[in-house]
């Protein structure tokens, strides 16, 4: 059988499906990928939801609400960080003593944030 003559546009439209073909290879590994990022929000979603259960159970189960248990801490963390300072300072007092003041070079100490 004798082979058709090709014409100048059968080159560009074999080039043109095979654009098609790559592209829609393309189209279909980004689908799985928002399919399969769905999926993972979803969880995540669902974590959280049980999670704010968990934490609603727990108030009621408990006297204090979470949020003022956390205030509490946040409270004591401030109490410990004063308390920290006061003996950095002190130990700095005493380790000074008996040194010239231009032997030592002291820095002032950082005042705690207070809200």
């Amino acid at each position: 059988m004798p082979r058709k003559k090709e014409t100048p546009s059968e080159p560009l439209i074999d080039e043109l499906i095979k654009h098609n073909v790559a592209l829609e290879k393309v189209s279909l590994e980004l689908l799985e990928s928002v399919n399969k990022m769905t999926k993972r929000i979803d969880r995540m979603l669902s974590l959280f939801e049980e999670a704010a259960k968990n934490i609603e159970n727990a108030e009621k189960l408990d006297e204090k609400p979470m949020g003022k248990q956390i205030s509490d801490l946040i409270e004591q963390n401030r109490v410990l960080a004063r308390g920290l300072l006061l003996i950095e300072k002190y130990i700095r007092d005493k380790t000074t003593i008996g040194f010239g003041a231009g032997n030592i070079g002291t820095k002032p100490l950082p005042k705690p944030e207070l809200e």
